[in-house]
């Protein structure tokens, strides 16, 4: 474990935590002024066969009769935004599982593509979702990204995340995985490291696993868990020990920079112009559905979490935004640092652009602070990551999304008597054979 990981991860968490405060309850019942250029649109999907232990995002079981309701809201939202004057230029569907209703999804796709002229379209899914009929209909549809969380080949591993039963062991998934090959113009596997139990034997067979699949594109996490859900995960897989954490990135570098370039400090793409579903190269984005987060003009939003309550918020007319907060000039370098350093570079012409020479003289400490530890170097024409630089910003981002899955986990607590009952009916329809999935 690098020396300075420690105090590092101390000092961000308690920035972090500070500035997903959202404080203020959003007054306007309507989307915020649209942006001058088409910007990127996430639609949160939140339905799941399986809940994983160690998932903090905002899902639930899926239950047919709801998940038909919420879609309908989810496209009046859209065309919501469109009404207030929002251009898509890139459009990402999570979750959840959104191919969890193929029907829902794709008529939710066609939607935004008769809006706006999309350039990309990525939707995740599972394993056990990699049907031949479905993957034509996904690619008939537009999609030019299909993400597919596998998290690990290892069967045991699988089994502690509830996952195996019912998205298959590693090497069902692989033929699944070797069957979607082509159809798309980028698969993307997405894996975790530093899972509880996980040792580096362990990811050496995920890494062969991988590069015998050759796939385009492959998304590394750490593994990131809200506080909320740290001690359920916990119970079911056991500790991740973080001493094992930089060893494996270093691994993961090893063997996939040989034949991979690196989209961002955890994607690695065959392509150049391989997609990604971080925010690295746009100002603003759209979150719409229940529990998805925007960012406007400086200004971060928040939908409802309450599935009930963001459904006849929308069905009245209004969007799904009930909290936003402001972020301070400052606060809207750092996010800029953090997201543009993210995907290897910041370029000096984009700073001198959008803040002038106050972004080198209010971020003097962080930019200090970078370039000692050896994370950063400082070319003539641009910021760049160092190789430790990567493994770094992997922490700084594992530690955004963990405050962000901490404002999750505070959230769900307040509609925790909804989320109970929607997944016990879910599970009651589907022990009497009730909402199956159509795929």
């Amino acid at each position: 474990m690098p020396w300075f990981e420690r105090p590092l991860l101390a000092v961000v968490h308690r920035a972090y935590a500070r500035a997903m405060r959202f404080a203020e309850e959003a007054r306007a019942l309507q989307p915020p002024p649209a942006p001058a250029a088409p910007c990127q649109l996430y639609l949160h999907v939140p339905f799941c066969e399986v809940l994983c232990p160690f998932c903090s995002f905002h899902r639930v079981r899926h239950h047919a009769p709801k998940t038909r309701r919420y879609f309908d809201a989810l496209r009046r939202e859209i065309v919501l935004y469109h009404e207030a004057g929002f251009r898509f230029r890139d459009l990402y569907v999570g979750g959840g599982t959104p191919t969890v209703d193929a029907d829902e999804l794709l008529e939710t796709l066609a939607l935004v593509r008769g809006l706006s002229p999309l350039h990309t379209i990525s939707i995740e899914t599972n394993p056990n979702h990699l049907q031949p009929a479905a993957l034509a209909r996904w690619r008939d549809a537009g999609v030019t990204r299909l993400s597919v969380g596998v998290q690990s080949f290892d069967d045991g591993l699988l089994e502690r995340m509830a996952r195996r039963t019912k998205y298959g062991g590693g090497a069902q998934i692989a033929e699944r995985l070797a069957g979607a090959r082509g159809i798309f113009p980028t698969l993307n596997v997405d894996m975790i490291f530093n899972l509880p139990g996980q040792t580096l034997p362990m990811l050496e067979h995920d890494l062969d696993r991988l590069l015998e699949l050759d796939v385009d594109q492959v998304s590394f996490y750490p593994l990131m868990t809200a506080r909320s859900a740290r001690s359920k995960m916990e119970r079911s897989m056991g500790v991740a020990d973080a001493r094992l954490r930089h060893p494996m990135y270093e691994r993961i570098l090893e063997r996939l920079l040989p034949r991979y370039r690196a989209a961002s400090a955890w994607c690695f793409s065959r392509s150049a112009g391989a997609f990604d579903e971080y925010i690295i190269d746009q100002d603003d984005y759209v979150g719409a559905g229940s529990g998805a987060f925007s960012y406007v003009g400086g200004t971060m939003y928040s939908t409802t979490f309450s599935l009930e309550h963001y459904c006849r918020r929308v069905e009245g007319g209004a969007s799904g935004i009930t909290q936003q907060r402001l972020l301070g000039e400052r606060e809207r370098m750092r996010y800029d640092f953090l997201m543009r350093l993210f995907g290897g570079e910041l370029r000096h012409a984009d700073i001198r652009r959008r803040w002038g020479r106050a972004f080198y003289l209010r971020l003097a400490p962080e930019l200090a602070a970078m370039r000692a530890i050896g994370a950063t170097r400082h070319d003539a024409d641009a910021i760049r990551l160092t190789r430790l630089g990567m493994y770094c910003w992997v922490l700084l981002m594992a530690e955004f999304f963990n405050a962000v899955n901490d404002v999750r986990g505070q959230m769900r607590e307040h509609i925790q008597a909804e989320l109970d009952a929607w997944n016990e009916e879910a599970c009651l329809a589907a022990e009497a054979g009730v909402g199956t999935p159509r795929t």
